[in-house]
């Protein structure tokens, strides 16, 4: 028989956990279906566990220059590959752990395994092939999330070429390494790598680093990179990847259209991530779905009455916290609450490489096909007494506005700690604040904020630092 809820979710991932406890506090009978982990890929593979990897990258950065800060330390510094694993895991674990807590709290019901669309209002629970349960909703969200994307000759073995879940569990640190694609992800543990003593190349089929940031913090970004000690090879292609004795000879088309050969011990595939809309029901229903990611509208609603979709499974920008508004938008349309359709532009994206890198808004160059006018002000780390004191004066902040309206239409950093600046500028646009508030607004001495003030008073010739 049939178990009958208001919502089922089908995902217990950033998004499908989110939408499943606001449901739940908007007094629905929810159910949650999991086929593996909790949490999703974010909290078990991929934001939670990668950062603590780089926080274990940072410490011995910061161990390795410690005479910089008035300290000696004596003899080798040596890495234990397995315990920075390890607490990666443990921290991956604790999070797992909470969110099921917070399901239990919040009276979702979880079913283990796989979960399809079964006929309208079906949810059908399979679970190692056979069939455990049957769940009836007048809703049904679909949160299955991504994987990683391969290509024709480039398709991961688990050993030798890694996609982002062996690059996360090694059982040593290679000596060197490939990264094909140089996105978020792909940055990510190339920086990671890197700093631990690998020799990493980064190939980039376009012609910048970190593509999707603004033009000036892909470049100090690519020139930071290179100082230290990355190859960065962009406009490039790997054509094919051959397995050796003892590693993976790439073969590499060039800008200029000659090939390269380069022989590494490890290469990691980052080139994208394509949606889970496979195996989950969505044939003879009137769900869409476009180069593998589930179209929705502005409140999440396919073309399938009562079946909803958020998060990665309905395409970029590919975002633990978009999904989990996503997610907070859905249910309370469903609810009758009046909301907004979420506004991609006011999503702020963040790399924890180092330099770390983040923005919110439009970069200068999408403004200006966008047919602004636009304002451009930008302060240098190196201006701010915080960030010399801390041992780390590379870096920018850059701010773009409207020149007739005083919009902030983007905003665009590179530094230390700009992975928690930028929720202020996320605010700032979700309030539709003009460059004059800004102005007006105090910010704290010492601290690295100060050099958002100083960026947007650069953008109308009143920076007092620079």
């Amino acid at each position: 028989m049939a178990k009958e809820f208001d919502l089922v979710v089908v995902g217990g991932g950033p998004g499908g956990y989110v939408a499943a406890i606001r449901a739940a506090q908007l007094k629905m009978n929810v159910a949650l279906v999991e086929r593996e982990h909790l949490g999703g890929i974010c909290l078990n593979w991929g934001c939670i566990p990668t950062k603590a990897l780089l926080r274990s990258a940072e410490v011995y950065h910061l161990m390795q220059h410690a005479g910089d800060f008035g300290f000696r330390i004596d003899g080798k510094i040596e890495i234990d590959a397995a315990a920075v694993v390890k607490r990666s895991r443990k921290v991956a674990g604790q999070l797992s752990g909470g969110v099921k807590h917070l399901l239990k709290k919040n009276k979702v019901t979880v079913f283990d395994g796989h979960g399809a669309l079964g006929g309208k209002g079906v949810v059908k629970v399979t679970k190692d092939g056979k069939a455990v349960d049957e769940i009836r909703a007048k809703h049904i969200v679909l949160a299955t999330g991504a994987r990683a994307r391969t290509l024709p000759g480039l398709e991961p073995d688990g050993d030798r070429i890694w996609t982002y879940k062996e690059a996360m569990v090694p059982e040593s640190l290679p000596k060197s390494l490939l990264v094909v694609g140089s996105g978020a992800i792909g940055i990510e543990f190339a920086s990671f790598y890197r700093t631990l003593g690998a020799e990493v190349t980064v190939v980039e089929v376009l012609d910048r680093v970190l593509p999707v940031e603004d033009e000036e913090i892909s470049a100090f970004a690519e020139k930071a990179f290179t100082k230290q000690g990355m190859k960065i090879m962009t406009g490039a292609t790997v054509e094919k990847l051959d397995k050796t004795k003892d590693g993976v000879t790439a073969t590499v088309k060039k800008k200029d259209g000659k090939s390269e050969k380069i022989t590494v011990e490890r290469v990691i595939l980052a080139v994208g991530i394509v949606g889970n809309v496979e195996n989950i029901g969505l044939e003879n229903t009137k769900v869409e779905v476009d180069r593998a990611h589930v179209k929705i509208d502005g409140y999440c609603r396919t073309g399938e009455p009562g079946v909803y979709a958020i998060g990665d499974l309905c395409g970029p920008p590919w975002l633990a916290h978009k999904a989990s508004h996503e997610g907070v938008i859905c249910v309370e349309k469903i609810a009758g609450m009046d909301v907004h359709p979420l506004e991609v532009t006011n999503i702020p994206g963040c790399t924890y490489c180092q330099p770390q890198v983040a923005s919110v808004g439009l970069t200068e160059a999408a403004a200006k096909a966008k047919g602004h006018e636009v304002n451009v002000g930008r302060f240098p780390f190196m201006g701010n007494g915080k960030a010399i004191a801390l041992g780390d004066p590379e870096g920018m902040v850059k701010t773009v506005f409207d020149r007739k309206t005083g919009e902030l239409l983007g905003a665009h950093m590179i530094g230390a700690e700009v992975t928690e600046l930028i929720q202020g500028y996320g605010i700032a646009k979700t309030l539709e604040t003009t460059e004059v508030e800004l102005m007006h607004t105090v910010f704290p001495h010492p601290t690295l904020s100060e050099m958002m003030h100083e960026s947007v008073l650069d953008a109308y010739g009143r920076a007092i630092h620079f």
